[in-house]
């Protein structure tokens, strides 16, 4: 990870500067004191470019003088608009553009937010190099230290650790989903998970026959055509009072997902590996919670399977016996998430009461046809659930659009010779999959956040890299710390 000091605002002794520049402002003063160094250097490469500190845009001198390697100026739009997540936008952009180099610093000036400048740095430098030929040569090559220069440099320290410890629940959801599957499948899952244990989390492993003990015949039919065992893995964080009921996540992760006998398309299914990312970000999320200290009791729940084809796989019209008692007609076993996260919700709900239930999943195709990747789908039987999670995404920009539910979409999955049907067919194929998962909570306050969508980026954008996203770890760190931390 990116290391992070801060400083008073003053003139490094050359290396790579960034500054940022607001839009229709005055100029940063330091702006005008390096460009007064560089005989008026930045002035005129400000003008060639028509740079005028428009959000989003940026301007790189090579070479300016006194000393310094390049100068990258950021446009971050207006100063008086200028939000935590424009900052963690801003230092992004900054770390990709500053690249290589030991060492670097970013201005921030008078800009607020100083801290979350620094989280996004630290979330734009990210770079998962486990499988090059040598990583450790490849390391030398990035970017390793970086000084944010602020006018609010002690109050940005401050409030580093919390943030720090954010980003690194987000660095570690992006390298479990970017991990291959033939290395992560549900027990190295669930071993690495049990590290955690370092930061005070409790981590608690269910192996298989615990499961058939607990009666999980909907999870334990996705795994049964693969080698790999399944596992269900409990976190739990006590930091709240002793008798409060947790906050419970719940996430969804098929470590690899052929469809199984539905079999995908060859074309495109080597992304299914990160068919893991909502019990990842449930991972990163616990581990920012347990790494700040924060003053809440959670617990977080994923269920890990292998979905794979073999002569012992799941079969079309199989019926499976949830740990809710109910039953289920599998039609696709392509539709295995939510086989999984019924018998973990219910099991979260009967073990713990939870105060809510909120759980992630990659669950569905059809969310992307609906919102492409933008937003995460949400899913919601409570009103103020689904507002406050809506405006954390609106504070963090992991942002969320609820969908509609109701009983006409659950008449869709009646099943002739079962409870209920795993899919309801193609017309509003994330709806039915959400109704399904609403069987399964009771009338806990619950929401599914269907993130199949925005968990992966097949390009860099908004100052991130491409790849693992690590969506919904700030979003979630946001509603816990905003809504039910207690001061």
């Amino acid at each position: 990870m990116l290391e992070i000091s801060f400083s008073a605002e003053t003139l490094p002794q050359g290396g790579a500067l960034a500054l940022l520049v607001p839009e229709g402002a005055e100029a940063p003063a330091l702006f005008k004191s390096l460009d007064d160094a560089t005989g008026g250097t930045l002035s005129r490469a400000v003008k060639a470019d028509e740079f005028t500190g428009k959000e989003g845009s940026s301007t790189v001198v090579l070479a300016p003088g006194a000393g310094f390697d390049r100068v990258v100026l950021i446009g971050v739009g207006r100063a008086e608009a200028f939000e935590p997540k424009d900052a963690e936008k801003a230092g992004g952009i900054a770390a990709t553009a500053l690249g290589r180099g030991e060492k670097a610093a970013l201005a921030v000036g008078s800009l607020p937010h100083a801290a979350h400048v620094a989280l996004g740095a630290v979330l734009g430098a990210y770079h998962f190099s486990l499988y090059h030929g040598a990583p450790e040569d490849d390391k030398t090559h990035r970017l390793a230290s970086l000084t944010v220069l602020a006018a609010d440099a002690a109050q940005a320290e401050a409030a580093w650790p919390a943030l720090s410890a954010v980003a690194r629940g987000v660095i570690l959801t992006r390298d479990l989903v970017t991990e291959p599957a033939n290395v992560l499948n549900p027990v190295e899952f669930a071993e690495r998970v049990s590290t955690l244990r370092s930061l005070g989390l409790d981590v608690e492993v269910l192996d298989q026959p615990a499961m058939e003990k607990l009666g999980f015949g909907a999870l334990l039919g996705v795994a049964q055509g693969s080698d790999a065992e399944p596992r269900t893995v409990i976190m739990r964080w006590n930091g709240g009072e002793k008798d409060d009921a947790p906050l419970a996540f719940i996430g969804k992760g098929v470590t690899f997902d052929s469809g199984g006998i539905s079999i995908k398309p060859a074309a495109g299914m080597e992304e299914m590996k990160w068919d893991m990312a909502g019990a990842a970000t449930v991972t990163g999320l616990m581990a920012a919670l347990a790494g700040r200290k924060a003053k809440v009791n959670a617990v977080g729940v994923i269920g890990l399977v292998e979905n794979m084809v073999s002569g012992n796989a799941q079969r079309p019209g199989d019926v499976v016996r949830s740990a809710s008692g109910q039953t289920i007609e599998v039609l696709n076993t392509d539709a295995e998430g939510r086989l999984v996260l019924a018998d973990i919700l219910w099991y979260a709900r009967e073990r713990f009461a939870p105060k809510l239930m909120v759980d992630l999943a990659t669950l569905t195709g059809a969310i992307i046809i609906s919102l492409g990747h933008e937003y995460a789908g949400l899913f919601s039987n409570n009103d103020n659930l689904a507002g406050g999670l809506a405006q954390a995404g609106e504070i963090t920009g992991d942002k969320l659009w609820r969908m509609p539910m109701g009983k006409e979409y659950d008449a869709l999955l009646k099943s002739d010779i079962a409870d209920m049907k795993n899919i309801g067919g193609r017309p509003g194929g994330s709806i039915t999959a959400a109704q399904f998962l609403k069987r399964f909570v009771g009338e806990t306050p619950w929401a599914h956040l269907d993130i199949a969508g925005t968990a992966w980026s097949s390009k860099p954008r908004n100052g991130q890299p491409k790849g693992a996203t690590g969506f919904g770890v700030r979003l979630l760190d946001t509603f816990v710390r905003t809504q039910h931390e207690k001061a």
